[in-house]
């Protein structure tokens, strides 16, 4: 995973400011700069977490069970 600003951090920032959130996984598909996605994860905070829960989105989604 690369470190560093991406083309949609910004965006990351304020929701994760917003929602005072430790973690958020911003997911862009055919946005103004393209597709993309941004993470961020505040010091302390446990994001080994996000690989279980995109695979139980992606189950979600398939299914079309929802939440």
């Amino acid at each position: 995973m690369s470190t560093g600003p991406g083309k949609y951090d910004a965006v990351c920032t304020m929701a994760r400011e917003l929602t005072d959130a430790q973690t958020v996984l911003l997911i862009v598909l055919k946005g103004s700069r393209g597709s993309g996605f941004s993470m961020q994860s505040t010091a302390g905070s446990d994001s080994t977490a996000i690989p279980g829960l995109l695979r139980e989105v992606a189950r979600q989604i398939e299914t079309g069970e929802e939440t």
